[in-house]
């Protein structure tokens, strides 16, 4: 079968990894049965741009706006906080890139 990812709703312009993604041919399923180039690793569970999204556009995933990009963000491209914030977690900005862990806080 390849590698999967899925798009929830027909309106999102990113799909969920379900496994890791390497670059290459990678199934979409879900609202849309279709295939995609992409262009780089992406982590299990993390986002990948179903279509070029503009800086300052909206993430849309569940058919609503979760966040809004920082830069453009190539079909086919990891969608994660190194190209996008939250609109609902004004923290998003704060935290580390691959973890999620605030870099905002020291722990002694």
């Amino acid at each position: 079968m390849g590698k999967c990812a899925f798009q929830i709703e027909k309106q999102d312009n990113v799909a969920t990894a379900l496994e890791q993604l390497s670059p290459g041919a990678v199934q979409i399923r879900g609202a849309q049965d279709t295939t995609l180039a992409v262009t780089m690793e992406v982590p299990v569970g993390h986002k990948v741009a179903l279509r070029d999204i503009v800086s300052g556009e909206d993430i849309v995933k569940y058919g609503v706006p979760i966040g809004r990009a920082t830069q453009n963000i190539p079909r086919g491209s990891w969608v994660h906080l190194h190209c996008m914030q939250s609109i609902y977690d004004q923290r998003s900005s704060h935290l580390d890139v691959i973890t999620g862990a605030p870099k905002d806080v020291e722990y002694e």
